[in-house]
């Protein structure tokens, strides 16, 4: 969401891999490595990360993360938020699936001022 946008929520959804940009993947033995990117400019830094999740055939993953950002004084200095969430399924799963609990949830949201 955006306030530019009158805070419309923003989704995406698709099929396929993500963009390796914003998360890491690696299949092995059957299962799958998700692993969430986060930005470089967004605070809080974060040191100290959660490990990466395996996923089955079959299951889901809900990664959130929240940001900061400070824009230089040339920009008007104002801060910005965002939240970004992951649900990632390996392999198919059903149309209501992300709806539902998720098998995974890492929940990297932090106290923002």
């Amino acid at each position: 969401m955006d306030e530019r946008d009158g805070f419309a929520p923003q989704e995406s959804l698709r099929a396929g891999e993500p963009d390796r940009a914003g998360v890491l993947l690696k299949e092995a033995g059957g299962r799958l490595r998700v692993e969430l990117v986060v930005s470089l400019f967004g605070m809080p830094r974060r040191w100290r990360r959660p490990p990466s999740v395996w996923l089955e055939r079959g299951e889901w993953v809900r990664w959130q993360v929240n940001y900061r950002f400070s824009w230089p004084a040339l920009a008007g200095g104002a801060w910005s938020y965002r939240l970004d969430t992951l649900n990632l399924a390996f392999g198919p799963v059903g149309a209501a699936a992300f709806l539902g609990s998720p098998d995974r949830l890492v929940d990297e949201r932090d106290h923002l001022r």
